[in-house]
């Protein structure tokens, strides 16, 4: 039976933790997950533990935070003032918001604070700064 290798087309359930137990994701209520190695599609350390599985091996990986998203980024912390945002929206911590860049792709903000003039948003990765863990089961190796 084979094994996992560099730019192999593989499916894998997977269950993502933060180190206190939380659960931030899974594939376990959905199909598994589809993916070609090498492509830039998994932060690093998911695909480093992926290598060398076999079907239907399971395996839990502990991934550091600069092998996933790495660390919390003080330049990705910006102040916006309200009277630059869309009338319809009222900020308040931990609100979602969506920026559009130059290029037309979408950028996940997040607000962190609520000023009387301004707002400061966070465009770090929510998980930026985190250790994960991932429990992972190789379904099928294309």
């Amino acid at each position: 039976m084979g094994k996992v290798k560099a730019n192999d087309t593989i499916r894998v359930h997977y269950t993502g933790k933060l180190t206190d137990g939380q659960v931030f994701d899974s594939s376990l209520e959905r199909d598994p997950l589809e993916v070609t190695l090498g492509q830039g599609a998994l932060i690093p350390g998911f695909e480093k533990g992926l290598i060398d599985m076999q079907v239907n091996e399971n395996k839990t990986i502990t991934i550091p935070k600069e092998e996933a998203y790495g660390e919390v980024r003080e330049e990705l912390f910006q102040k916006v003032n309200k009277s630059d945002l869309p009338e319809e929206i009222n900020p308040e911590v931990g609100m979602g918001l969506v920026a559009t860049r130059p290029d037309g792709s979408e950028q996940q903000l997040r607000v962190v604070d609520v000023k009387e003039e301004h707002i400061v948003i966070d465009a770090n990765h929510p998980l930026a700064g985190q250790d994960l863990i991932f429990d992972l089961t190789l379904v099928e190796i294309k």
